[in-house]
């Protein structure tokens, strides 16, 4: 292939799949310029069945981004042609809502019901069909005559595209573990000048990304709403429950980098489990020990998985990717149960990371033999609020607001983090992943034994066990957690140091860990000025950092989202930008 050499050109990386749609945007560089998940747009958690180009929100991305566009390349992450299995359920008319209701064939050996895969399925082949349909409205219409060369990438290789090339490594093991790809939910890359080559990828039902989801609705959470993250919390109050996990390890083991489940023992074991399943009228609390069980035959049985990728000698370095990688409880112990001597985990290596991933192949692709520099991948890649519209706010809401530009904003959250107030903070461009990292965050003072139930009863409106996360100060991450590791997207969970628990009794779990984020000048200015300021004020390089968002919603967007969850919850202050709201008789 020709090398592309023209100025104008831009990829723009569609994630199609029917939950968890994104869109990214890369220059002829490989700059990123933009990456986000619809759902922060539409506000509508997992944007379940919503395209991710979206015909209102793309034309002033375009203009924004593309504005002198000679070419466009659009990459989607999954390949046009679909796997046997699926075409063969299409034809029995098992994808239709007739054949999901009517089912009676054979059972798959997954976790999942057999119709619920059918149902995925069905999903994704509507998300396919109608992939770039609304782009290719606004391109005809916004760039008449500007050529657009359609794409489609591996789903796995999409997501280790971003696993990699988001990486500071310049070789890595990499690992994309799952719920499903094309033919199953593994793969195992070796990544090297740029390049990845497949070592080996699963075929078959087996999935660990199954599995969380059965556990996560035997505990009586809702794995299609994303409520993994319920069960990884819960998990901490709960202890083995030894008979559950031998029912466990004879459903699935791990031979080489393979799982194999043997039919007649894995549906007899998955029947025994169902009599762990937590009664709708029980609290949740009750199913603690399941879901430690859970967790921990999870843990085990990647580890086991990443200990025999070590053994094929591709590199000491880990890039992680697929949605089983957002499993911070694990992901912590990586280092310590493996000989892996380094590990990145994406800020997005989910399903929305894959758009992404498949701009950067496209990218790759037309420049085979660029030299690659390793750098890590910032995740402020989100859309910004508009400066005006704070500003019609701070004039007409007739909340108390002060217009703080510049440095000025930053002595004065601090004072009211340090007074133990609740602040939303919205700042600069959003993160891409779900993970909120200082720009679109609220904030609190770690100190206060209650503050973590007090903003899950007032703020969040979530349940009590559910934990917060610490952002540090990368110089104190070695004095407050044992192992340090630099965490720059919150990715991985790591054990305080006894003597360091009770400085911030409100961002330490129940079994003595966070998840933590490191903090970098380099990485986020303002985040770290005001996170130093309130160590100045404080004397702890800790606040509690939680997603800007209420249960069960995305995280906020824009300044109506944002004030929506002001006004409607507990929160005391509201910074946008350089503007501070407050609410009458809260200042401090």
């Amino acid at each position: 292939m020709n090398i592309i050499k023209t100025a104008g050109t831009y990829y723009l990386g569609l994630c199609n799949t029917y939950h968890d749609p994104a869109l990214a945007i890369v220059d002829a560089e490989g700059n990123v310029l933009y990456a986000e998940a619809t759902e922060r747009y539409l506000q509508y958690k997992r944007a379940l069945n919503h395209a991710p180009d979206d015909l209102h929100l793309l034309p002033a991305l375009l203009r924004e981004y593309c504005p002198d566009a000679r070419r466009f390349v659009v990459a989607g992450n999954w390949r046009s042609r679909r796997p046997l299995y699926e075409r063969l359920a299409q034809y029995l008319g098992w994808l239709t809502p007739k054949g999901i209701l009517g089912y009676r064939g054979r059972r798959l050996t997954a976790c999942v019901e057999t119709w619920e895969l059918n149902h995925m399925q069905a999903c994704q082949h509507h998300a396919l069909r109608r992939a770039g349909i609304g782009l290719a409205c606004v391109l005809r219409r916004d760039f008449p005559g500007v050529p657009v060369d359609f794409r489609h990438y591996d789903h796995h290789l999409a997501h280790a595209a971003l696993a990699c090339q988001g990486s500071p490594f310049a070789t890595a093991a990499c690992a994309v573990i799952d719920s499903y790809g094309e033919q199953g939910s593994l793969a195992f890359f070796e990544y090297s000048g740029g390049k990845l080559v497949p070592r080996h990828a699963a075929r078959g039902p087996e999935s660990l990304g199954f599995f969380y989801m059965k556990l996560t609705e035997l505990c009586g959470f809702e794995w299609l709403g994303g409520e993994e993250w319920k069960t990884m919390g819960l998990a901490a109050y709960g202890r083995i429950d030894e008979e559950a996990l031998g029912w466990l390890r004879a459903m699935i083991r791990v031979e080489g980098v393979r799982l194999v489940q043997d039919r007649a023992s894995f549906f007899q074991m998955l029947k025994r489990l169902e009599t762990r399943r937590r009664g709708p009228h029980l609290p949740p609390e009750t199913a603690a020990d399941l879901a430690h069980t859970g967790q921990y035959f999870f843990a085990e049985t990647v580890g086991r998985l990443l200990n025999n990728l070590h053994g094929l000698q591709i590199s000491g370095n880990l890039a992680l990717g697929g949605g089983c990688a957002l499993n911070s409880a694990y992901n912590g112990q990586i280092l310590a149960g493996t000989p892996f001597e380094a590990l990145y985990v994406p800020p997005a290596p989910a399903d929305d990371g894959t758009a992404l991933g498949a701009a950067w192949l496209a990218f790759r692709q037309d420049r085979p033999g660029l030299a690659v520099v390793p750098r890590l991948l910032s995740p402020y890649l989100g859309s910004s609020i508009r400066d005006e519209a704070i500003e019609r706010y701070a004039r007409h809401s007739g909340l108390p607001v002060e217009y703080l530009p510049g440095e000025a904003m930053v002595p004065r959250a601090a004072r009211l983090l340090a007074a133990g107030k609740i602040l939303g903070w919205a700042q600069g461009r959003a993160e891409f992943g779900p993970r909120a990292l200082g720009n679109r965050s609220i904030l609190a003072d770690p100190r206060t034994p209650d503050m973590g139930e007090r903003i899950n009863r007032e703020v969040k409106f979530r349940e009590r066990f559910r934990p917060y996360a610490p952002a540090i100060l990368h110089e104190y991450g070695p004095e407050y957690f044992e192992d340090y590791q630099e965490t720059p997207y919150m990715d991985r969970t790591l054990k305080f140091r006894p003597e360091a628990r009770a400085r911030v009794p409100a961002v330490v779990h129940v079994d003595g860990t966070g998840r933590l984020q490191t903090v970098k000048a380099e990485w986020n200015p303002r985040f770290h000025a005001l996170l130093a300021e309130f160590h100045r004020l404080s004397g702890v390089p800790v606040l509690l950092n939680t997603s800007f968002n209420v249960m069960g919603k995305p995280i906020v967007h824009g300044v109506e989202d944002a004030m929506a969850v002001f006004l409607g919850s507990g929160l005391d202050a509201l910074a946008l930008g350089d503007w501070l709201f407050a609410k009458p008789g809260r200042w401090t």
